[in-house]
C-alpha cells in the first residue's frame, strides 16, 4: 500500500499541476539557497517571523513557540499596531506560563506595521508563520519562498484563482528551494483522521460511493465600524465579510471538510454546482458574503460529494464527513468506521488523540531542525482552497463551474492599490450597503 504522501504526488498532485501548467523544464534543476536547510540539531536557533497577528496568527506563533527545538520569534508584523502589540502580549502570557519566556525576542525595531511591513519581518527569520486574512496569503507566500524561507501558512491559501496561480508557482519554487511548508488543514495532522485514511487506503469500506461534509454553526463575530475608519480600514477590521479578503465562509472555513473529502478520495472535484444566499445575512455589517452554501461536487469518476455550510443562529449545527463505501462508511468526528448493517469495523480510541494544531508545528520544526525536506503542503492547500472557490462561484452564480476552467480563468479579486486610502475592490452604496453576488445574474463565464 501506498502512504499518503506517495499516493499524493503519484494521483493528485500529477493532476492538478498537469492542468495549471506549472511545471517549468528548468525549475527543478534550480540550486537549494537557504541557509535554513542546514540547520544541524539543538545547537542551532531557528528564527522565526510572525505575518498576520490577529487570533490565529498569535496562536500559531505560540505552538511554534511551543515546540521541542530551538525556537525564538524574532519578528513580527501586522497591517495595525494595535492587533501586533495585542498578539505580543498574549504570546509573552502564554509563554511565561510555559517557561519559556526567553523565545520571546521581538525587539521593538522588529515590530513592523504597515502593508509592506511582512517584507521586513520575512528578511529577519529562517521560518516565517502567515496568519494574515487569506487574501493576503498570495503575496507573502511568493514573498517568503523568494526569501528563500520556510513556512507555515493558514488556510485557506488564496481567495481567488489567480492567487491559486501565483501560489502554485511559488510551490515549485519551495521544491526546489527544498524549502518546507505546511499548511494549517489540520486535520490532516490529526491521529484520528490518520487512523481512518489508512483503513481507507487498506480497502475497508471499499470503493468510495459518495461523500458528505458539513460546516454548520451559528453566527461569527461583527466588528463595527468607526468614524475614523477609512473604507480600506473597516474592511480589513472587519475582514470575514469581504470575498477579497476572505474568501466567503465556504472558503475561509468549510476548506477543512472539502480538503478531508478531496484527501480520502485522493482526487479533486471536476465540477461544482450548488445554491446560496444570504437569509439572515442582511446588514450593512455583514459586507457581501452568503449565510449558506449547498454544493454538489462531481469527481472525473462520477463520484459526489454533497457539501454544506451555513451561520445561522439557534439552528442544527455540524462540523463534520461522512464517507460512503461499496462496504461501509466513515463517520470522521465519532472516529468511527461501521459496515452497512451498523457493524462497527473501527472504532478509534479517543484516548490517542492529539493536539493536531500543535502536531503539525512540532512535525514542521523538528524536520527543519534536522534539515530534512518533508513537506509539500503547498500544493494540497491551494488543491482544497480551489475546491472551495469553485463552490463560492457555482452558488453566486447559479452555473455549473469546471475545476479546469476556474483555475485558468485569471480571476482576480484583489484591490489595484494596497492603501488605506485606496478604494477596496468592492464599495458601499450611497446607502450604506454592499452589492452581493444573485445566482442566475452573476455570471462567470458564457
Amino acid at each position: 500500500m501506498k502512504n499518503e504522501k506517495q499516493t499524493f504526488h503519484d494521483q493528485g498532485r500529477r493532476d492538478f499541476m498537469k492542468q495549471s501548467g506549472l511545471l517549468a523544464g528548468g525549475l527543478l534543476a534550480m540550486p537549494v539557497l537557504s541557509h535554513a536547510n542546514y540547520f544541524s540539531g539543538a545547537k542551532d536557533t531557528i528564527k522565526i517571523a510572525l505575518i498576520g497577528c490577529g487570533g490565529r496568527g498569535t496562536g500559531a506563533a505560540t505552538q511554534a513557540l511551543s515546540t521541542k527545538e530551538n525556537v525564538e520569534l524574532v519578528a513580527m508584523a501586522d497591517a495595525f499596531a494595535d492587533r501586533l502589540k495585542d498578539s505580543y502580549n498574549n504570546i509573552k502570557e502564554a509563554l511565561e506560563e510555559q517557561g519559556k519566556a526567553d523565545r520571546l525576542k521581538v525587539t521593538e525595531e522588529h515590530k513592523f506595521v504597515g502593508f509592506d511591513a511582512y517584507q521586513k519581518a520575512i528578511a529577519l527569520a529562517d521560518v516565517v508563520v502567515l496568519a494574515t486574512p487569506p487574501g493576503f496569503r498570495p503575496i507573502h507566500f511568493e514573498e517568503a519562498i523568494k526569501q528563500n524561507k520556510h513556512v507555515f501558512m493558514e488556510k485557506p491559501v488564496a481567495t481567488d484563482p489567480a492567487g491559486i496561480k501565483k501560489v502554485l508557482e511559488a510551490a515549485e519554487q519551495a521544491k526546489a528551494k527544498k524549502l518546507n511548508v505546511v499548511v494549517g488543514l489540520q486535520r490532516r495532522y490529526q491521529n484520528s483522521y490518520r487512523e481512518l485514511y489508512k483503513r481507507v487506503q487498506d480497502g475497508m469500506i471499499g470503493d468510495i460511493l459518495s461523500m458528505q461534509v458539513w460546516w454548520n454553526q451559528g453566527a461569527l463575530w461583527i466588528r463595527p465600524r468607526k468614524p475614523e475608519y477609512t473604507e480600506m480600514e473597516y474592511q480589513m477590521r472587519n475582514w470575514y465579510y469581504f470575498n477579497w479578503l476572505c474568501g466567503d465562509h465556504i472558503v475561509e472555513q468549510h476548506i477543512h471538510n472539502i480538503d478531508v473529502g478531496n484527501w480520502f478520495k485522493n482526487a479533486t472535484p471536476a465540477s461544482a454546482v450548488g445554491m446560496g444566499g444570504r437569509a439572515v445575512r442582511t446588514g450593512k455589517d455583514t459586507g457581501e458574503i452568503f449565510d449558506h452554501h449547498y454544493v454538489e461536487y462531481r469527481y472525473a469518476d462520477g463520484v459526489v460529494m454533497n457539501s454544506q455550510c451555513r451561520h445561522w443562529k439557534d439552528s442544527a449545527s455540524r462540523v463534520d464527513e461522512e464517507i460512503v463505501g461499496t462496504r461501509g462508511r466513515i463517520i470522521c468526528d465519532k472516529g468511527l468506521i461501521q459496515d452497512h448493517k451498523g457493524k462497527v469495523l473501527y472504532q478509534f480510541d479517543k484516548k490517542k488523540e492529539n493536539n493536531p494544531y500543535q502536531t503539525e508545528h512540532d512535525e514542521l520544526f523538528a524536520a527543519i531542525a534536522k534539515g530534512e525536506y518533508k513537506f509539500w503542503d503547498a500544493e494540497r492547500g491551494a488543491q482544497a482552497t480551489l475546491s472551495a472557490i469553485i463552490g463560492r462561484m457555482a452558488t453566486y452564480s447559479g452555473q455549473i463551474i469546471p475545476w479546469d476552467k476556474a483555475l485558468n480563468s485569471g480571476i482576480n479579486l484583489q484591490p489595484a492599490t494596497y492603501a488605506f486610502d485606496a478604494n477596496p475592490p468592492v464599495m458601499p452604496d450611497s446607502d450604506g450597503f454592499y452589492a452581493y453576488a444573485k445566482p442566475g445574474t452573476t455570471r462567470y463565464f458564457s
